[in-house]
This record gives C-alpha cells, sequence and structure tokens, in this order.
C-alpha cells in the first residue's frame, strides 16, 4: 500500500471509513474488539499450558523509568507512609509487639507498561463508536467506555510475533522502522503460527531490549520501530481482540507523514475499537519462544479496574 505522505487527513478518514467498527456491536458497546474474545477462544488460550512456565510482560514500576515529563508523564513515585523503623521506634501503637509497613504509589497510568482504553484517543471529537468526545470523558472521567468494563474479558490465546529476530539484525529493528502487514505475516509463517478472531498478539521489535542496553535515551516519545499506517487493514482484517508492542507508541515513530501525530492509533482506536498496549516486556518470552519453537500461549492482561479510566498499567502474564 502506497501512502501520500503529504495527506495526512485524507489517508486518515479514509482508512478510519474503511476498517470502522461503528455499530457492529451496538450502540451502547464498551469493549470494540474485545468482542472476538469469546469463551470458545479463552478455552483454546488455556488450553495450550503444557509445561506450565510463566513470564511476566512487565516492566518495572519504579523511578527508573523512560519517562520524561512529556505531557506531565512522570516516572511511578513510591513512598512508604510506615517503615521497620517506625516499628521498632515508635511501636506504631499496637498491641503485643504486632508491627507493620505501609506503601502509596504516584504515578500516571501509562506510564509503564499498559492498555490504552477506548476513551484515550479521538477522530474530530468522536470516541469509540461515534460517540461526542465530550460527552464520553469528562474531568469525572471516561463516562462510558472506562476501562474497568475490560477488567475481566483480557484473558485467552496470546500470540508472539518477534519481527525483530526474523525481519531485523541481530533481534532488533532499527529506530524508523515501519513494520508492515506483510512483516507480519511472514513472520507468523515463520513462526509457524496463525493469527486469527480473538487473539491477543504480541509484537516485539527488540527496542526494549536496545534500550535495556544503550540506556533510555528517547525511547519515551522518540524515534522507533512500529507498526506502519498500512496495517489498518491487517489489524482490521485479523480481527484480533487486542496489540501490543515492547514501545513506548506501537506505530513507527517518527511517523509516516510529514506532518502527524500517531495517525495509526486515530484509526485504530476510536474508529475500530482496538485495544493496545505500550512498553511491554516480551524479550525473556522472545528467547523461550526461540528455544521451544511454540509461540503461542495463554495470555492474561486484565487492566485495573479504575473507575473512568482512559487507560490502565498491566502486569500481563503469558502461560506455556
Amino acid at each position: 500500500m502506497t501512502l501520500d505522505r503529504t495527506n495526512p487527513e485524507g489517508e486518515i478518514a479514509a482508512a478510519a471509513k474503511a476498517f470502522s467498527n461503528w455499530g457492529r456491536w451496538g450502540g451502547d458497546d464498551v469493549l470494540g474488539t474485545l468482542n472476538f474474545l469469546d469463551e470458545a477462544k479463552r478455552r483454546e488460550g488455556f488450553a495450550l499450558v503444557r509445561r506450565g512456565v510463566s513470564f511476566s510482560l512487565s516492566q518495572r514500576f519504579d523511578m527508573n523509568g523512560p519517562q520524561k515529563g512529556w505531557r506531565r508523564r512522570t516516572n511511578p513515585v513510591h513512598t512508604m507512609l510506615d517503615t521497620g523503623t517506625d516499628a521498632v521506634v515508635t511501636g506504631q501503637g499496637f498491641p503485643h509487639g504486632l508491627g507493620g509497613a505501609d506503601d502509596v504509589i504516584a504515578m500516571p497510568l501509562q506510564c509503564s507498561t499498559q492498555w490504552d482504553g477506548l476513551g484515550h484517543i479521538f477522530d474530530h471529537g468522536k470516541a469509540w463508536n461515534g460517540r461526542p468526545a465530550e460527552k464520553v470523558v469528562t474531568s469525572e472521567g471516561d463516562q462510558v467506555t472506562g476501562i474497568e468494563h475490560m477488567a475481566q474479558h483480557v484473558a485467552g490465546r496470546g500470540v508472539l510475533l518477534d519481527v525483530g529476530r526474523v525481519i531485523g539484525e541481530d533481534g532488533e529493528l532499527p529506530d524508523g522502522f515501519a513494520i508492515s502487514g506483510e512483516h507480519l505475516s511472514a513472520t507468523a509463517e515463520a513462526h509457524g503460527v496463525e493469527v486469527g478472531r480473538g487473539d491477543i498478539v504480541l509484537v516485539r521489535t527488540g527496542q526494549l531490549a536496545r534500550a535495556r542496553r544503550d540506556g533510555w535515551g528517547e525511547y519515551a516519545g522518540g524515534p522507533a520501530p512500529g507498526l506502519s499506517f498500512t496495517t489498518a487493514g491487517w489489524l482490521h482484517g485479523t480481527e484480533i481482540a487486542a496489540i501490543a508492542t515492547d514501545t513506548w507508541g506501537f506505530e513507527v515513530r517518527p511517523n509516516e507523514f510529514d506532518h502527524a501525530f500517531q495517525p495509526l492509533h486515530q484509526v485504530a482506536i476510536p474508529n475500530m475499537g482496538l485495544l493496545i498496549g505500550e512498553m511491554w516486556d516480551l524479550d525473556a518470552l522472545a528467547e523461550d519462544c526461540a528455544t521451544d519453537g511454540l509461540y503461542e500461549f495463554a495470555l492474561t492482561a486484565a487492566p485495573l479496574p479504575i473507575t473512568g479510566a482512559v487507560g490502565s498499567p498491566v502486569n500481563p502474564i503469558a502461560v506455556k
């Protein structure tokens, strides 16, 4: 597919129209493509467990994360409210020698491994399913598609597409590499897996591994490998339930138009209703998949049911 780099408005409008799921699951829908992840797909996913080995696909939530303050996003701030010192010195007011520790964390919901909720992105003032954005997300949060609605649904068959290993060099794609639908299909074929309705697809580019080796640099918001805008048709046609990457922004950066910001988000979230994950740590899982040759697994990745949130931290667990 050829893009007119000078015409993001036209290209986004055409893709939004061609790949819209508005009304597909009724006017009141709050799940989007998670509707594809049904009970049969969930049984299929958990039937894949053979060895019982599990992998956390989450980065750590601490001050050593990648955030630099863009849109007031900071790394998590973890503060102790009670410590062992408090227990020893003050006794904390408890009887018979009991002591304890408590803590609190303050962080943006999208500062580390996370899901983008359906209220996260709008297209020309429209939220998912064609709703007016100002009536969906207010100062009190997402009043319609808050991420709490998804909390019980994100569990099923996971598929890893290690594009960095198949297409890249030494397991990594360079920054600015646009992953096409052809790249995704070729990677699936190389791994011996099929991608289809209801799957949760994980795309490894290798950028997180590079950031760990060389330092965060511009990981948060800078140049990155990622999905091409042209993958909108692949994302829609495969009928996947969700997709996540090991990068900050899911799609290739710089974006493929002369003047644009995250155009694939603009199509995928408000028009397609696609659940998108970012900053997932896929490296240990990828090593295991390369060793045993199996790139499908059970996956659970429930967002925190934060009422009215447009995104959520997550600790995804893959089980093989």
